[in-house]
């Protein structure tokens, strides 16, 4: 898991997955790394990769994602530089896919440079949102955005949460969930994420990969004046 180049990270709004993007480009960075992240979410206006630009750059993540007067753009404007990085073979990169199939179809122009062999690509699910109620909704939408972005999705990441209100029972039951839908569309689980709170509790009640997390971008007007130190994604 997280071993090839190339990371893809697709989701549903309020999945959890730019967290899960960040984290993990944290942790690579952390263990001396080259990553670059591509923010090619054009869908949802508070919770993007973008949003977290001054953390990545201290600790040494190359980020493309509109900058300047262009910084809130929801035009794939930075196709081109990807595109680039794809074909490169010296740096890790994580692409936070936006929303939906519809965020997918950015994806979709870049299936002619994907390196398939080097690319795993993972769906985020939260079965506490209203687009996943159920595994067969989730399964459905695995099938949309493969068919718009070109890419099939070879594993998914359980991160069923509701945010501050989130119970271990919560986790879990989204896990069953994950699990019933990996079982539709025969790909793994690949973890299950869970707050740093939580994570050690469920590490002694499941058997998947545990991705603890720690809140990085949130919306504007619940942003702390100091950000917290320590480690931001651990892999157990």
């Amino acid at each position: 898991m997280f071993d090839k180049r190339v990371t893809v990270l697709v989701g549903h709004f309020g999945s959890g997955k730019t967290e899960i993007a960040l984290n993990l480009a944290m942790d690579l960075a952390s263990r001396g790394l080259p990553v670059t992240m591509a923010d090619l979410d054009v869908v949802k206006p508070y919770f993007r990769t973008r949003s977290a630009r001054g953390l990545l750059t201290e600790s040494g993540i190359e980020l493309l994602a509109p900058d300047g007067s262009n910084l809130h753009a929801d035009l794939p404007i930075i196709v081109p530089q990807i595109r680039s990085h794809l074909r490169r073979s010296d740096r890790k990169l994580i692409i936070d896919v936006g929303g939906d199939d519809v965020g997918a179809r950015v994806l979709g122009s870049l299936s002619d440079v994907v390196p398939v062999a080097e690319t795993e690509c993972f769906l985020v699910v939260n079965f506490r949102r209203p687009s996943t109620p159920d595994p067969r909704s989730a399964a459905a939408m695995v099938r949309q955005i493969e068919a718009v972005g070109r890419l099939p999705v070879t594993g998914l990441i359980s991160n069923t949460h509701l945010l501050d209100e989130t119970t271990l029972e919560i986790v879990v039951e989204g896990l069953q969930s994950a699990r019933k839908t990996a079982e539709l569309l025969d790909i793994p689980v690949v973890a299950a994420a869970a707050s740093e709170v939580l994570a050690d509790e469920l590490r002694t009640v499941i058997d998947e990969p545990v991705l603890a997390l720690r809140r990085i971008v949130m919306p504007p007007f619940d942003m702390p004046k100091h950000r917290a130190a320590g480690p931001l994604f651990v892999v157990n």
